[in-house]
């Protein structure tokens, strides 16, 4: 029965553990089958021509950056530089390159592997007669490849970009297509710049400068709608609402809080002037209509509450207060009394004694009084 009862207590106790280890192995899994599935949606993405085309250039870059040294480490330069020739440009290290090519891409790993079967033949020929003295990424993907074009060149024929070569877009903007053979070559213009050449201040900005290279756009001031001549709120051609044209300073902030016709906020509300507009915010409980926040700027106290130097406070906190100090004060007259009476009996205890009530009198008041420094209205004694 015992041997029963303890493989009982055994089971109960493990099967609880090998619920949790197998949910766990499921977590574990569920995550190892995400990544892998992750990874394998990454390496099958389809990347544009010309940047699946640079994806290549730069891994086989990394490869001979890795390859650079690998055969000669001995720290013998002399002997390397003699030796080095016939191993930079050889057959062997351009198979170590493309052993390990794509392979550390993030995204377009299996595209890579296909261009790099297409484009072997144009590889082998700039590895083994021009990488002395042509970029690869100009020969492979420009030249023989056709994916890209120069920069500030687009589409199929490679066409100039508006503004080439100093000026591109007036050096405001960028070329659409800019380095493919897509795009149409229209500038898509920085914020602040329009026209066909991003040579023109838009909407919402004044010329700043102006040479026969730059243009310079600087936004008008916030009062200002639409566009402005210079900078500041004397520039404003229009203000925007709640502002107001004048004659010297431009557009000036409207203060809506002391505007005479209407009422800007709702009832049990104060008004705050904001550059442009303004706030309506809810007044203190204690209050009924206020000019500002606090219960100290009340039209009138609201119900439950009494004005008590210039301030609307909560009757029942204020009775709770009184009786609070008639009660510390009887504690004060009762510690007095009790040191009197010990007098008659041992004067030597007595002093001690009276010394003490005098120092807890003085450190509690003047615990109270730090306490209440930033608090409501002190309770009158005359009240008590």
């Amino acid at each position: 029965m015992k041997e029963a009862t303890g493989c009982i207590f055994i089971i109960v106790c493990i099967l609880p553990l090998l619920t949790t280890a197998e949910v766990d192995v499921e977590k574990i899994s569920k995550k190892v089958t995400d990544k892998y599935v992750e990874k394998q949606i990454s390496k099958s993405t389809i990347l544009p021509p010309c940047q699946a085309c640079k994806a290549l250039v730069g891994s086989f870059t990394k490869g001979m950056d890795r390859t650079a040294r690998n055969k000669f480490d001995g720290g013998d330069t002399a002997w390397e530089e003699q030796n080095m020739g016939s191993y930079r440009n050889s057959e062997v290290r351009l198979v170590e390159i493309q052993e390990k090519l794509c392979q550390e891409l993030e995204k377009g790993e299996d595209q890579c592997h296909k261009l790099v079967e297409e484009a072997e033949t144009y590889i082998e020929e700039w590895w083994f007669k021009m990488q002395q003295d042509t970029d690869l990424h100009d020969y492979l993907c420009i030249e023989s490849l056709k994916s890209c074009c120069p920069s500030d060149h687009y589409g199929p024929e490679c066409t100039p970009c508006p503004g080439y070569p100093d000026r591109v877009c007036s050096n405001n903007g960028r070329c659409k297509g800019n380095g493919t053979r897509k795009g149409n070559g229209a500038c898509a213009c920085d914020a602040g710049y329009t026209g066909p050449e991003c040579g023109s201040c838009a909407n919402g900005y004044y010329q700043a400068y102006k040479d026969e290279k730059v243009v310079l756009c600087s936004p008008c001031h916030v009062s200002c709608q639409g566009s402005c001549t210079q900078a500041g709120s004397k520039g404003c051609l229009a203000c925007k609402a709640g502002y107001s044209m004048d004659v010297e300073q431009g557009c000036v902030d409207i203060n809506e809080c002391v505007a005479e016709d209407r009422e800007p906020c709702g009832t049990n509300q104060f008004c705050v002037n904001n550059e442009g507009s303004f706030s309506c915010l809810d007044c203190d409980r204690a209050c009924n209509g206020c000019d500002g926040d606090g219960p100290d700027n009340c039209f009138a106290c609201a119900k439950g509450y009494f004005l008590n130097d210039n301030m609307c406070q909560d009757e029942a906190q204020y009775s709770r207060d009184r009786h609070v100090v008639v009660a510390r004060y009887a504690v004060y007259a009762g510690l007095t009394v009790a040191t009197c009476i010990i007098f008659q009996n041992n004067q030597k205890v007595a002093y001690g004694i009276g010394l003490a009530v005098a120092l807890y009198i003085t450190a509690s008041e003047h615990f109270i009084s730090q306490s209440n420094q930033n608090a409501g209205p002190k309770l009158p004694l005359n009240d008590m």
